[in-house]
């Protein structure tokens, strides 16, 4: 969020629930260098104010009367493109609405998690505190971001992979803000006969990784799915690090196997599921053999991993920060040493998918 220097970081809050809207102005009241300039109540409201009061950043809650939440996202986006934080709920249908507004240009979402439980209190206040300080350093849209269908690429734009002469066996990935759609562009991109196991590790809920992984496996020509313990890492399958727990890669054999495991065992990790555990233990288990990707992202989760990756002898991969929602986690690899290559989010499906042809 803005230093106390700058300008402070102007909120509108759009909810149908008196509730969650004194709840959000609540905690948002408290927070230094914000200002609630504005609430409203529905989706057509939410977008006269959002037209008239031009806020930085706006709370928007998905279901609501008159006009919903994603509707209201998308009348924004056409006429005023705005940074906007959606509030979902824990589901498989607010996972589902989530990731279609995702796609319309929000920035990212806040779970709705709030009860007469002091720890479920505590758990939202973190949570919106740090998704909006999150968003306020991220990029504003610049219009929605529906996802193209990968395009024809003609016979003189191929060139030779980048890592044409490196040993590289599976691929390793890892977002965050901004991640949701990052990712899929990235996935769409690469043939259904890539031979080479992919493992993702994105920040989400336990609630979001399941609905996520379906709706990728629907757009997207590999065979996509939510991992979990016993799963073997196979070449063009692609598997989603389930939320709430984290994901390591192990060897059991021949094969590279997935392994999952309570927070509590590792409570060194911050970011959950961690990036830095998938990628550090994928590059043991494969023997450095392995691509290593890093996507937008707020903080620095897969920075280590990937450092531990080069020291067995793997290949790196960050997007740039042109193309980044928010630039934290590929900058992290890039002023760490760690990045071999770095490329713009519309690229780096094709790369991936040279590796190995």
């Amino acid at each position: 969020m803005p230093t106390p220097r700058e300008s402070k970081l102007r909120v509108l809050i759009v909810d149908d629930s008196s509730f969650m809207r004194m709840a959000i102005r609540g905690v948002l009241s408290r927070a230094p260098n914000v200002e609630i300039v504005g609430i409203a109540s529905d989706g057509v409201e939410g977008v006269e104010k959002a037209l008239a009061l031009k806020p930085d950043l706006i709370t928007m809650d998905v279901e609501m009367p008159r006009l919903d939440g994603i509707s209201a996202l998308k009348q924004i986006m056409a006429k005023q493109p705005t940074r906007v934080l959606m509030v979902s709920t824990l589901t498989c249908e607010g996972a589902k609405a989530t990731f279609e507004a995702l796609e319309a240009g929000a920035v990212d979402y806040v779970s709705k998690n709030v009860s007469d439980s002091k720890d479920a209190q505590s758990t939202f206040q973190g949570e919106l505190l740090s998704k909006v300080r999150e968003a306020s350093v991220s990029a504003v849209p610049k219009k929605a971001l529906g996802i193209e269908r990968p395009r024809i690429v003609r016979p003189a734009e191929v060139r030779p992979s980048r890592f044409a002469h490196r040993k590289i066996g599976f691929v390793g990935i890892g977002a965050s803000t901004g991640g949701p759609v990052a990712l899929q562009e990235v996935i769409s991109r690469i043939p259904v006969n890539f031979p080479h196991g992919i493992v993702v590790a994105i920040h989400m809920p336990k609630a979001f990784t399941g609905p996520y992984a379906d709706r990728l496996n629907a757009r997207c020509s590999l065979s996509i799915r939510e991992a979990a313990d016993g799963d073997i890492v196979r070449g063009g399958e692609v598997l989603i690090a389930p939320g709430g727990r984290h994901t390591a890669i192990v060897r059991q054999g021949n094969n590279l196997v997935v392994r999952t495991s309570p927070t509590t065992e590792h409570p060194q990790y911050i970011y959950i599921p961690s990036v830095d555990h998938l990628i550090t233990t994928m590059s043991e288990a494969s023997n450095g053999a392995m691509l290593g990707v890093i996507l937008t992202g707020m903080g620095n989760d897969g920075l280590k991993g990937m450092k531990h990756l080069k020291g067995k002898g793997g290949v790196t991969l960050v997007q740039n920060e042109e193309t980044s929602t928010i630039y934290g986690m590929p900058r992290a690899c890039i002023e760490g040493g760690v990045a071999d290559v770095v490329l713009p989010l519309e690229q780096i499906g094709f790369e991936i998918g040279k590796i190995g042809s």
